[in-house]
């Protein structure tokens, strides 16, 4: 395909941007989705991604907010509670971008065909899983075998145990607004309203914010109040997600009832394009797992203590996530980009979005390695950290943590290009790299060798070191992956071979 043609958009492009669809016989509006097949990639990347920055930044507030109310309202035994709970929360995450994720990523190659019938089936039968999902955790909330075990696997302490046991039960029931309210959030940008996808967010985290304050400020609630406040904010965005949906009229997709009748084949197909983001999450809920177990184990032989070597840690934690999670939104900004381009076989659009991506990730990780860096006291003291010893040892560990910040994006991106472009199996690989296969190992090898090695630190301290260990190998491996993509889409490009999706 020459330069020219990359350009013009191609017969399904066309039908996407105002022709009738071959399934549908209605038009897909050209000024909302039509547009991401001709209008200037960088712009179009910037009017994506800093709404979805700023989406991902909100939504992960919401474990942020959390600890930081814990934290001022209830000391280390606050945080050590959250940190308890993260990883069965990350799993919760986790099922949502299984679901939202993989049915947004059908819905925006479906567009790009054309094939509007099919994008609102998809949508429909995402909420259709979200529910089926959010009876599954209630019923298990409901067990008190299953929630112990769930806490045993969590490594609690018996001090910790009783608060991480109401924050989580409560967070359970919650757990539809979440899925909907953020896995559905993702259809918004797909169908062209990037702002108003942020605007649906912001509502719940101020919204979190406030009844944090109230709830567990001033009226003393704790854990409990920190979990009610939560999923009243999930609710408040769940309810203006579904809004839009089914009242806003001339939207580009529609939610009916007709389109959330169970459809097997849609059904696996959102399931196996989500799986990717679901194993980015359930590696992190994994490594949660294994992390709270070996804090505990080598924080006790540590005169920082098991609980405040979880209290540190889990700070060290959550403001990694959080640091990461502007590179999570560029990757999902350029998802329908990269989705429609691919699907209406506009390559060179395909090549541009990808490393204009990239090179956006790159430096917004320069600017939170950077913020880490330079104000890493203040963001400690901020989770109400005030013993000197334990804050001094949790400003050292989120430096470490943080040292291949402004080199993940790559990885992020990269992984994320092959779940958007229909390569699902690819992008669980990337996504297994950095969490599973190389970041658990060193976790469980590091704390043996490292003060063998260096004298100066601890077991303890080896549980840090693990994660930019693991970080260089994901993003060599991701490098490897992209160079021989690249040469893919040059054949592809050429016609010599041909597109699966």
């Amino acid at each position: 395909m020459s330069a020219a043609a990359a350009q013009k958009p191609s017969t399904d492009a066309q039908t996407s941007m105002g022709q009738s669809g071959p399934e549908s016989g209605k038009p897909v509006r050209d000024d909302k989705v039509g547009r991401m097949g001709t209008a200037s990639i960088p712009l179009l990347i910037t009017e994506f991604a800093v709404p979805a920055i700023l989406g991902m930044l909100v939504n992960g507030a919401y474990n942020v907010i959390d600890s930081i109310f814990l934290g001022q309202a209830m000391g280390e035994i606050g945080l050590s509670a959250a940190t308890v709970a993260n990883p069965i929360m990350t799993v919760f995450l986790a099922i949502a971008m299984l679901v939202g994720n993989g049915g947004n990523a059908l819905a925006a190659l479906r567009l790009g065909q054309g094939r509007r019938d099919s994008a609102e089936r998809s949508l429909g039968n995402t909420v259709s899983l979200s529910i089926f999902f959010a009876i599954v955790i209630a019923l298990c909330a409901a067990s008190p075998v299953v929630l112990d075990w769930l806490l045993t696997l969590s490594s609690a302490t018996d001090e910790v145990r009783p608060y991480a046991a109401s924050f989580i039960r409560i967070i359970c029931f919650g757990f539809i607004f979440q899925c909907i309210g953020m896995g559905v959030n993702n259809f918004i940008r797909t169908a062209g309203a990037p702002n108003r996808a942020l605007v649906t967010m912001l509502i719940g985290a101020v919204f979190c914010t406030a009844f944090n304050y109230l709830f567990v400020i001033r009226f003393g609630w704790g854990v409990e109040g920190s979990a009610l406040a939560t999923i009243c904010g999930q609710a408040i965005s769940c309810a203006t997600v579904l809004w839009y949906f089914i009242m806003t009229k001339n939207v580009p997709l529609k939610l009916k009832l007709s389109a959330m009748a169970p459809d097997l084949k849609v059904i696996g197909t959102i399931l196996s394009l989500g799986l990717a983001s679901f194993v980015v999450q359930a590696g992190m809920a994994i490594v949660g797992f294994v992390i709270n177990l070996l804090l505990v184990k080598y924080g006790a032989m540590n005169p920082i203590g098991a609980d405040d070597a979880l209290a540190s840690i889990g700070v060290v934690q959550r403001v990694a996530i959080f640091a990461t999670l502007p590179l999570v939104g560029v990757s999902i900004a350029i998802q329908p980009l990269l989705g429609f381009n691919y699907g209406a076989k506009l390559i060179g659009r395909v090549r541009k979005t990808l490393w204009y991506g990239i090179a956006a990730a790159t430096s917004i990780g320069v600017f939170m390695w950077a913020i880490v860096h330079l104000f890493p006291e203040a963001i400690v003291g901020a989770f109400g950290i005030k013993h000197a010893n334990l804050v001094e040892f949790t400003v050292f560990a989120l430096k470490v943590q943080l040292m291949m910040m402004p080199f993940i994006g790559f990885q992020i991106v990269g992984s994320n290009y092959f779940q958007a472009t229909g390569q699902p199996l690819k992008s669980i690989i990337l996504s297994l790299t950095r969490q599973i296969l190389f970041l658990i190992p060193l976790l469980f090898v590091l704390p043996e060798m490292l003060p063998q090695m260096l004298s100066q630190f601890t077991s303890l301290d080896a549980i840090y070191f693990a994660a930019p260990m693991a970080d260089f190998l994901s993003i060599f491996t991701t490098g490897v992956f992209i160079a021989f993509e690249m040469r893919r889409l040059g054949r592809l490009e050429r016609g010599e071979i041909k597109a699966k999706f």
